[in-house]
């Protein structure tokens, strides 16, 4: 196990920045989540760690040592790809064991190593199988396997969920959580599913345009994100953003919509933030917004409702017994509690800590 810092990293390709002067510390056995959309950097990020890329400037170093100048196969990290990278003429043992043929290791202590490798991932019994007679996870965790019989300092994960089925990707998700638990090796996980980002991660890095807009624990950045990209980008549904005017502590934004935000230093243009789960369906005459039914949506734990007035869009969430019908005028409740407030011309968060 090992930390891992990045020390004012970039990468240019030509005049094209992908990394733009990155600093991150990754503890020792923690789980980082580095997510956000495509061409963000997180990849780019990943592959210098790995020493499949070279940074431009700043350092890399993992437990102590500046690694930028070693090749991939000293700097004892172990990745697990997208496309699982199995050999498809051997077997699961073979594939397992691949890394300890290279090291010279031979006879029962590989077999006792592979094996030890395939029962953390319940492989145990299917060891004599070529891949093509794997379903897609358990091809995913012959691959996790492979990594672990390394035994490196630092895992490195690169959107190994990506080819999975829904159901799939949360058992194989559990799966990984535990294992990293289990080992407690330094982990780096790519992805821009930021479901898998909240679930997995002690915290997450949250990068945009070759940038870490946010770097905190997944409650963290839920409950306060630090700017507009963030509390769009965190949250499934996404957190209903309204553009308005703010002074005094009033928030005001078309079709009527009035809340108390509790921030005095602030007048001028500003977006408020609030999630589904913190807008609920009310009576008019208690409501803060009076507005037509959009679309209801049954997820089956809830109902989502999303509502239009004047410009102004909201997604509620409602009891899932809860009806009506499409264009109906219905009132919304903001929970007070919950309200977020961005600056609409930095998009930077304007609520105190």
């Amino acid at each position: 196990m090992a930390e891992v810092i990045l020390r004012n990293v970039t990468k240019r390709w030509g005049g094209f920045v992908a990394v733009r002067d990155q600093s991150l510390s990754i503890r020792d056995g923690e789980f980082m989540v580095l997510l956000g959309p495509s061409g963000c950097g997180k990849t780019t990020t990943m592959r210098m760690v790995a020493g499949l890329e070279e940074p431009t400037a700043g350092d890399i170093l993992i437990g102590g040592n500046r690694v930028n100048d070693l090749p991939p196969r000293e700097r004892d990290v172990a990745m697990v790809f997208q496309s699982y990278g199995l050999y498809p003429h051997m077997t699961v043992a073979e594939n397992i064991g691949y890394p300890l043929k290279l090291r010279g290791i031979r006879g029962a202590e590989r077999e006792r190593q592979v094996r030890a490798a395939a029962d953390k991932v319940e492989l145990g019994e299917l060891l004599h199988r070529k891949p093509r007679e794997l379903s897609g996870g358990q091809r995913q965790r012959v691959a996790l396997a492979r990594a672990i019989v390394r035994r490196p300092t630092v895992f490195l994960m690169d959107e190994p969920l990506s080819n999975l089925d829904a159901k799939l990707r949360v058992s194989t998700r559990a799966e990984i959580k535990h294992l990293q638990f289990e080992l407690g090796v330094t982990t780096i996980y790519v992805t821009h599913d930021q479901i898998e980002a909240m679930t997995l991660a002690h915290r997450v890095a949250v990068m945009s345009q070759g940038e870490i807009r946010q770097l905190d624990t997944p409650e963290a950045i839920y409950d306060r994100p630090a700017d507009l990209f963030v509390a769009g980008f965190i949250g499934s549904p996404p957190m209903n953003l309204v553009t308005g005017q703010h002074s005094n502590g009033v928030f005001i934004a078309a079709g009527g919509l009035r809340a108390e935000t509790g921030v005095a230093r602030h007048a001028g243009s500003a977006v408020l933030g609030i999630r589904p789960e913190d807008v609920t369906v009310a009576p008019p005459d208690a409501a803060d917004l009076v507005a037509q039914v959009y679309a209801v949506e049954l997820t089956g734990e809830a109902v989502l409702v999303t509502v239009i007035a004047g410009g102004s869009r909201l997604i509620a969430k409602a009891d899932r017994a809860w009806r009506a019908e499409m264009g109906a005028t219905i009132g919304v409740k903001l929970d007070s509690r919950r309200l977020h407030l961005f600056d609409a011309e930095t998009t930077k968060r304007l609520n105190p800590e």
